[in-house]
């Protein structure tokens, strides 16, 4: 375990959060918003800190288990809210900016939250400046619901937010990650509770085989396994064997993806339209 602390970083998130002095942050479960979380509850006390918790068919049962856990370990109050961004046509049909419909549903949320309970809180996220050089509609979402990011602001990058979250014994500082379900369809294939339910089934299928960091890829019915590079092979041996499972779960059939897990994948096709419209252009 690292037993780093980087004290500028520290001493800068600590004026942050005294300058907003009290908190509802969007817990997922995941390391960078579990800090945030902790963070706030660290600097500023139990009463000014509420973790508030989207329970959506999105978030993997485990993570919604795993956020719950970690308040109570950690003494942070919470409240679980239902964004219900699935009965949204806006989310549910998967455009290129889906991520923002989904996070428009939470923060409609958390604001309603905010308006009914706690007026005089600021509403944070776990974003940090990692984040910010990717395609994330997500993004645009908490600037117009002036949603602020003090990882981000006090310029933490993921590797610090790890190293803090481990220097803090948290037990998330190397969890990895696990982006919202929803992430696991193409743009265009539309996303129902069915669907999701048979993604996160795939991955525990896979989980209990020892991969610990698993994506199953929804591809027109079929399933398209992802894990770390190193483990491709040994996924492609068990593979034949599981695939009767990943059958009774309701895909026709699954493979292995040679290439290995890659962060981002399904918004290269974003990436390679902008370059042929670059080449059109020229």
């Amino acid at each position: 375990m690292i037993k780093h602390l980087n004290n500028t970083k520290y001493e800068e998130a600590k004026k942050w959060f005294r300058n907003h002095p009290k908190i509802l942050v969007a817990l997922s479960g995941g390391v960078d918003s579990c800090l945030a979380a902790f963070m706030g509850r660290h600097f500023l006390g139990k009463p000014n800190l509420i973790a508030v918790i989207g329970d959506s068919p999105a978030l993997k049962r485990r993570d919604l288990h795993q956020a719950k856990d970690f308040c109570i370990t950690h003494d942070i109050n919470y409240q679980v809210i239902v964004p219900g961004e699935i009965d949204d046509p806006r989310y549910n049909s998967n455009p290129e900016d889906r991520c923002f419909w989904c996070k428009n549903s939470l923060y409609t949320g958390m604001k309603k939250l905010k308006e009914e309970q706690f007026p005089d809180h600021t509403i944070i996220n776990g974003s940090n400046k990692s984040d910010l050089g990717d395609y994330r509609p997500g993004l645009k979402a908490a600037d117009q619901y002036q949603v602020l990011s003090p990882l981000a602001d006090c310029g933490f990058e993921k590797e610090d937010i790890r190293e803090i979250a481990s220097y803090f014994n948290l037990k998330e500082w190397n969890k990895p990650a696990s982006p919202c379900l929803s992430s696991r369809f193409p743009y265009g294939e539309s996303i129902s509770i069915e669907k999701l339910k048979m993604v996160e089934r795939a991955e525990a299928l896979i989980n209990s085989h020892g991969f610990v960091d698993v994506r199953a890829r929804y591809r027109g019915g079929q399933v398209s396994i992802e894990v770390p590079s190193e483990e491709v092979g040994r996924l492609s041996e068990i593979l034949p064997n599981l695939k009767p499972s990943l059958q009774e779960i309701g895909f026709s059939d699954a493979f292995a993806d040679k290439e290995g897990l890659v962060s981002g994948k399904l918004n290269r096709v974003l990436l390679k339209r902008g370059s042929n419209s670059e080449d059109s252009a020229q």
